[in-house]
């Protein structure tokens, strides 16, 4: 009973640690990816100086989830990387980019324009990595006995695909958001345009991935639509709804902080509904999370560092956001 719980407790910490890089990391990879939109060098100043005190240290839940999935379910990380080599290198190698571009477009100015290109392209090729790499997880991989059976490009697929866009439009809408709440004038007044624009794109996708993700197993259809399933999952698409609502209404008022918020709201719902689909696999269909699980010992030991770990990036990185918080005005700004 121990292990199991332990099986539970560590699968929840790593589902957090993801969803923490999601909301700290989408946004910035977000501001990348709508670059091109903003053509002015006083434009792109001022939205890389709202992040620039903070972005840094949102790879960290990044490690942290990928640490955590290593340590505390070996089996699901030796199978699951060989089937994600392609996308994990390339979101790495985009994350690199984009670092180094963030850091020396300020040092520079004949090559800033071919540094915004490399901050734009890491952004996009980070995301759409992480994307596919979802959807390449939930669709299931090859197992045989304990290790991955598939191909090199097993990954690559029309699901796969549609989870990597579907990504690339969610960032954009939560950077669009950022800029509303972090700026103002015209830049204020495009990033709440591209917020509609971007949110339309969203639900679109949002409900193109729905539709696609019960019917890749038989499982997924069971878990979503068998009764008495149904009565706990229809709260989903009903709190997307609500929440849609609320965003749409906050866009038309213009308010600052709210349609940030809603947004990360429907990340949230999305992450559920992902977690609906894959409880209690790890690798979906395969592996379920006590298979994969290390000894009790070893996730007993892990836990006792995590939990003073956790806490202390958490005070940390809200006590950094809440020192650097206001609008970022242009002409000032960390850099």
């Amino acid at each position: 009973m121990i292990a199991i719980d332990l099986a539970i407790v560590w699968a929840f910490i790593i589902a957090f640690a993801v969803f923490v890089y999601v909301v700290m990391d989408g946004f910035d990879l977000g501001l990348g990816i709508l670059f091109p939109l903003f053509p002015e060098k006083h434009d792109r100043d001022v939205i890389m100086n709202t992040v620039a005190p903070v972005w840094d240290g949102n790879e960290t839940w990044l490690v942290l989830g990928g640490g955590g999935l290593m340590a505390a379910f070996p089996l699901a990380y030796a199978v699951l990387m060989p089937a994600l080599y392609t996308p994990m290198i390339v979101m790495l190698l985009g994350l690199v980019f984009r670092g180094v571009a963030f850091e020396f477009r300020w040092r520079t100015t004949k090559e800033r324009n071919k540094w915004d290109v490399a901050f734009f392209g890491g952004s996009i090729l980070a995301t759409l990595a992480q994307g596919i790499a979802l959807g390449a997880i939930l669709q299931g991989v090859h197992v045989e006995g304990r290790q991955y059976a598939g191909g090199w490009w097993d990954w690559l697929t029309p699901f796969s695909i549609l989870t990597g866009v579907a990504l690339v439009i969610g960032y954009a809408l939560l950077g669009a958001t950022w800029l509303v709440m972090k700026t103002e004038g015209e830049l204020r007044d495009r990033a709440y345009h591209l917020s509609w624009v971007f949110l339309l794109a969203m639900l679109g996708a949002i409900a193109a991935v729905s539709l696609a993700t019960p019917f890749l197993h038989v499982q997924y259809t069971e878990r979503w639509f068998a009764w008495p399933n149904v009565l706990l999952t229809a709260q989903v698409p009903i709190a997307v709804a609500v929440i849609t609502a609320l965003l749409l209404r906050s866009l038309a008022k213009k308010y600052d902080y709210q349609p940030f918020f809603l947004t990360l709201a429907l990340f949230a719902l999305s992450y559920a509904g992902l977690g609906i689909s894959m409880f209690p696999y790890i690798v979906p269909q395969s592996i379920t999370i006590w298979q994969a699980a290390a000894p009790t010992n070893s996730q007993i030991f892990m836990l006792f560092g995590v939990a003073g770990l956790i806490p202390l990036i958490l005070g940390y990185t809200a006590w950094a956001y809440w020192v650097f918080r206001g609008k970022v005005k242009p002409g000032s700004g960390y850099h």
